[in-house]
């Protein structure tokens, strides 16, 4: 068999190796999923929701819908959109996507070439980074601070590289730093976009998330140029075994991402458009997101005082006002990969922060995840997380 080149430029997700070698100690305390806490699944709420949607709907429900979507669902999508993220759209800018990152995907196949150059934060989500990959794009890693993006390091990397076609953000709770952009560093962000011919895709998959602080506007909602391509998911909200996702563009990216899941997947699965737009009918979606978030913040506050307790003084630790995971560095010259064998065998798993750089990577920093974890295994978990980096710190 001749394989085409673009299976020569996948890579295995480095997470899902972390998860082999925690699968072989099931005693281990692992903070390295990226998954929302089960428990909060409405279980009897969506029993109800689906129940009724049959009642309601029959058949149709299980029958091929259009490619671009339930046309309730798009319907609420864009209440949601200009109610809770203030961007103004229609149901001519959005496509239905089966999970974020086929959105993703799709906006890869879209427009990048072999050899165009992708711009993401350093670090930034491993998941987009392999989304890229098998176009054959080469990338560089903008530097980040806590306020976001460096701009600066942006508007020179535009200037000098005319192969720049795209840039990948998530300025809301980014995985895997947890950091969100401030307000003027959107705005600066905005400037120096509007001045090259690139397009950005703002990933906001952890916006509802918020937990701390006051609402900050996304990019797409600040977008006058029609540059900004948003993804939102349900996945953080709902379930994600729904895989209810979407795209936010101008209405040609809206209807070429249409064109493109034609003959990929046809379409998005229909039973599931049509039982999350009957739950949010009955239900009150946003109770539910405000008792995710409350139950976030705990975790993350006492995620956050363990490690005040037990972590040696010279770690640096982000604290993120939403979001599911907290990120750490280790001291310069140490490398966490190398240490987490050593963690493992202490009893507690994280993810290594290098797989999470797109160039000029490093290797001290540490993913840490509180969403699935219980408050006990935070508390013990931690203190033996400190424990084994006092010893090498």
């Amino acid at each position: 068999m001749k394989f085409s080149t673009r299976m020569d430029r996948i890579k295995p997700s480095a997470i899902r190796d972390v998860q082999k070698k925690i699968s072989a100690k099931p005693d281990v305390i692992s903070f390295a999923a990226g998954l929302p806490d089960p428990a909060l699944f409405p279980l009897d709420d969506y029993k109800k929701a689906a129940d009724d949607m049959i009642d309601e709907k029959g058949a149709s429900a299980f029958q091929y819908g259009l490619t671009k979507g339930y046309g309730p669902m798009l319907d609420k999508l864009v209440g949601r959109l200009s109610t809770k993220e203030k961007i103004d759209c229609s149901k001519e800018n959005l496509c239905m996507t089966t999970g974020a990152t086929q959105g993703l995907a799709l906006i890869a196949n879209m427009f990048l070439d072999e050899g165009d150059v992708v711009l993401t934060e350093s670090p930034s989500y491993l998941g987009a980074i392999n989304a890229c990959r098998p176009y054959g794009v080469d990338y560089i890693g903008v530097a980040t601070d806590d306020d976001g993006m460096d701009v600066d390091e942006l508007e020179r990397i535009l200037s000098q590289n005319d192969k720049v076609k795209m840039v990948y953000v998530i300025p809301n709770f980014q995985n895997p730093t947890g950091k969100a952009w401030s307000l003027e560093r959107r705005k600066a962000f905005m400037n120096v976009i509007a001045k090259h011919d690139v397009v950005v895709v703002e990933d906001n998959p952890y916006g509802e998330l918020r937990f701390k602080g006051d609402f900050v506007p996304t990019l797409k909602s600040m977008d006058t140029q029609d540059k900004i391509i948003y993804l939102g998911s349900f996945s953080k909200i709902m379930a994600p075994g729904l895989r209810i996702a979407f795209l936010c563009g101008e209405p040609k990216i809206a209807s070429l991402a249409e064109e493109i899941k034609e003959t990929w997947d046809l379409q998005c699965n229909e039973y599931v458009q049509v039982f999350a737009v009957k739950y949010m009918d009955e239900f009150d979606l946003e109770a539910h997101v405000d008792k995710i978030k409350a139950l976030y913040l705990k975790k993350c506050d006492l995620m956050l005082a363990e490690m005040d307790k037990y972590f040696p003084s010279n770690v640096r630790i982000i604290r993120p006002e939403g979001g599911m995971f907290i990120w750490f560095e280790l001291p310069e010259g140490l490398d966490s990969t190398e240490l987490l064998q050593g963690a493992l065998d202490a009893g507690v798993a994280y993810i290594p922060g290098e797989s999470f750089y797109p160039s000029n990577v490093k290797k001290n920093g540490v993913r840490l995840n509180f969403t699935l974890v219980s408050e006990e295994q935070i508390e013990k978990g931690i203190k033996i997380l400190g424990e084994y980096l006092a010893t090498v710190c």
